[in-house]
């Protein structure tokens, strides 16, 4: 299985005016296209998508669905309350081991969780590799998910991720 995690993109700023509840602030315009163009990059290293898991905040679902659209023929994307922040990473790994040995899954989420997450599944312990928003990371295992039993493929920022998927020119 791949298990590909990848942050929210840029959201607003916090105003609890505008968002009285933080869970519905959204992305920003460039938020929606920086996770585009991280999505195709994603798309163009992992191919297509089986399953996105996300958060249920606002910023994340959008960043699911969006990601859901550019790198996933069907994937529908799901949410799942141990992505939100301080959520569970026994429940996250429970929930994968529900996929197909050979899926590729993304999983939305915030910071410093899904750094915490990535060093559960690679290390076995909470070590954190910080993502930057709308940046991702993939990591491989060889049979069921679990703490430890990871091997990083790649890490990337956003703009690396939109290099990748950037059409090549001959020179």
């Amino acid at each position: 299985m791949r298990v590909i995690l990848f942050r929210h993109g840029p959201a607003g700023e916090h105003d609890a005016e505008r968002w009285p509840d933080d869970r519905h602030r959204p992305l920003t315009e460039r938020g929606e296209a920086r996770v585009r163009a991280a999505a195709r990059g994603l798309k163009r290293l992992e191919g297509e998508l089986h399953a996105v898991l996300t958060s249920p905040l606002a910023r994340c679902a959008r960043s699911a669905e969006l990601l859901a659209a550019e790198a996933g023929a069907d994937a529908a994307w799901e949410a799942l309350d141990a992505l939100a922040p301080h959520g569970s990473w026994r429940d996250v790994i429970r929930r994968l081991g529900e996929e197909s040995p050979d899926a590729r899954v993304a999983l939305v989420g915030h910071e410093p969780d899904l750094g915490k997450l990535a060093g559960v599944l690679l290390f076995g312990a909470p070590a954190s590799l910080p993502l930057k928003k709308a940046g991702g990371c993939s990591i491989h295992f060889d049979g069921v998910v679990t703490a430890g039993s990871g091997r990083l493929r790649w890490f990337l920022p956003p703009r690396a991720l939109a290099r990748v998927a950037a059409p090549r020119s001959k020179v």
